[in-house]
């Protein structure tokens, strides 16, 4: 009899086991199992950061189909003064912008269409009005047949559908471009719904809202009736809604306003949450590019994005190092296979330095002053360690790495504590931020050249307990503590000027991160406890991502890359010897079938 061996040759591996680290696109075949298999990055949808919009405000309209790159916003609730407002913007995927309002301002109102052919409807208080939108201006079209606020509209300028409302109603009216028509009714009176539906006439989908009480009802239009289909899996209201009837996104929205699901045209199935949870916001699009504006409770600026297919990481634990530790200072620009820490604290401070080879962890020459929560630059072969809490008070000390000893070098000028850095080798480092007593934080900024340290541009927000990755012309800084307390504030430095960029998504101090721009990674930390919150940065926004498996706080990052590695540090009940070593795009194996 033929063998697949024989038959095929051995282009692809045979295993009796699938191999223990396949790589991403690897084929083989496992002769136990007679299966042919395959390696493919594990993906998943994820909400980022996006720029604020321009008049804060909840209660917002959106139209229907406004992805990542072409959202479109309308009306909503002012809270200070209280008002209804009219002012519409577009965002582009970098920056919302303000264009010609609404001819009536309004809350809570329906929207359908795209930035260049929308259309508004309903919304309190003239809740019968309509609009159109041509890209440019707003002009009023015929008026619904009803006078009804709080109803959800979607589909296009040409054919939208309005359904639900207040007074608690069923009711549902159909646009053709021109004229509103009654039509069948939902089968649950609600108002503060979502929908999802690309066309109004033939297939729409309606989920959740205000019954009472706060329903999960799920129903599908096909042009003619509605039918109730598989419910949410959280009840809410005031939620936002993307997508087609069959393939929709639910998200945001009260009692649970974090909360994502997934309509697969069948099912909701659970996703991960909004970074920011909101209630009352506009936006649209579908289900692999959505946009999420506005706020309720908050200031209501915030704006959020969604893209399907993000790479899901995920942190796996690696050997521990030999002494436990928290404070200690890293490699920023080693690597998975080649990283050293030094210092930290136990119960004192110590002076233990380790090498990392990418399997172990060696005991190698001490620094020359214990010292903990400092700054550190460099390679296992070229590295600086800098500043930091040596007991009694801070220091200015800086200590050279050459892979073998560690050498007194010029002190920074400013001393301080709990400060970051970041740097290519041991002659060429930025350290930022720290104190110099438990009431101070610091915004200075200073730039190792392998001969002095030398002020530059200070930070724009003095911090303390912050971490930054990167190199002396490209670097990061992000988190800390300043008051009135922990802190989401991330700045950008491009060799000359600290910028500010969008923030963390969770406010924390005591954070570690990897990278070298334009992307880096931010984990762990303390929000009040201690956290194992991961996010990674693009370049423009951080995004969630898979948490570390041991929650810590003051670790230590011990490589330049994200995939990158997070050492030691303090977890309750106390410091750690656990590693993790972080995959950026975690895979999943998938066996070739018919089915």
């Amino acid at each position: 009899m033929a063998t697949y061996l024989g038959t095929h040759g051995s282009k692809i591996q045979n295993y009796t086991t699938d191999p223990d680290n396949p790589n991403t696109g690897e084929v083989w075949y496992n002769d136990t199992s007679n299966a042919l298999k395959f390696q493919y990055p594990n993906t998943a949808g994820a909400w980022a950061t996006g720029n604020d919009i321009n008049v804060k405000r909840t209660k917002i309209g959106g139209t229907a189909t406004g992805g990542v790159t072409t959202a479109m916003i309308m009306g909503g609730e002012i809270a200070s003064p209280f008002g209804h407002s009219a002012d519409t913007e577009i965002y582009n995927g970098t920056n919302w912008t303000e264009v010609n309002n609404l001819n009536t301002g309004r809350i809570l109102s329906g929207g359908a269409g795209t930035q260049t052919a929308g259309l508004a409807m309903g919304g309190e208080p003239d809740s019968d009005d309509a609009e159109s939108w041509n890209g440019t201006n707003w002009t009023e079209v015929n008026d619904l047949n009803r006078s009804e606020a709080y109803g959800m509209g979607t589909g296009t300028q040409t054919s939208a559908l309005y359904f639900g409302g207040e007074p608690f109603t069923g009711a549902t009216s159909l646009w053709n471009g021109t004229n509103w028509t009654e039509v069948s009714d939902l089968s649950t009176t609600r108002r503060q719904l979502g929908g999802a539906g690309n066309d109004g006439s033939t297939a729409v989908l309606a989920f959740g809202g205000d019954s009472p009480p706060v329903t999960v009802n799920t129903e599908l239009w096909n042009g003619s009736n509605w039918t109730e289909v598989n419910n949410l899996n959280t009840a809410r209201k005031e939620l936002g809604g993307a997508g087609t009837a069959t393939s929709a996104l639910a998200y945001g929205g009260s009692p649970t306003p974090a909360a994502t699901e997934l309509w697969n045209g069948t099912n909701w199935v659970n996703q991960s949450s909004l970074n920011v949870g909101t209630t009352g916001g506009g936006g649209g699009g579908t289900t692999s590019s959505a946009s999420y504006a506005g706020a309720n409770p908050g200031p209501g600026i915030a704006s959020q994005q969604w893209q399907l297919g993000y790479p899901v990481g995920a942190w796996a634990t690696v050997n521990g190092v030999n002494t436990a530790r928290q404070g200690s200072m890293g490699s920023s620009s080693g690597t998975l296979t080649a990283s050293f820490l030094a210092g930290g604290v136990t119960t004192a401070n110590v002076a233990n330095t380790e090498t990392w080879n990418g399997t172990n962890w060696t005991e190698v020459n001490d620094i020359n002053t214990a010292r903990s929560t400092g700054g550190g630059a460099g390679t296992n072969t070229s590295g600086l360690i800098f500043l930091g809490d040596t007991g009694p008070a801070p220091t200015s000390a800086s200590e050279s790495w050459n892979g073998t000893n560690w050498t007194a070098t010029p002190s920074v000028n400013t001393a301080r504590r709990n400060a970051a850095g970041c740097g290519a080798s041991n002659t060429s480092a930025l350290a930022f931020g720290g104190n110099q007593n438990p009431s101070s934080q610091n915004t200075e900024t200073e730039l190792y050249n392998g001969s002095s340290w030398t002020e530059v541009n200070n930070l724009n927000t003095a911090r303390t307990a912050l971490s930054g990755i990167g190199i002396v012309t490209a670097a990061l800084a992000f988190g800390g503590e300043a008051p009135p307390g922990k802190q989401a504030t991330t700045e950008s430095w491009n060799g000359t000027n600290w910028t500010e960029v969008n923030d963390l998504n969770t406010s924390r101090s005591s954070i570690a991160g990897n990278g070298l721009l334009p992307t880096a990674q931010a984990y762990g930390g303390n929000t009040g406890s201690v956290v194992g919150n991961t996010e990674e940065w693009n370049g423009t926004n951080w995004t969630e991502v898979n948490d570390l498996n041991t929650a810590r706080e003051n670790c230590t990052k011990a490589s330049a890359s994200t995939l990158g590695l997070a050492v030691s540090g303090n977890s309750s009940p106390g410091t750690l010897t656990a590693v993790e070593q972080w995959s950026g795009s975690s895979t999943v194996t998938k066996t070739v079938s018919t089915d």
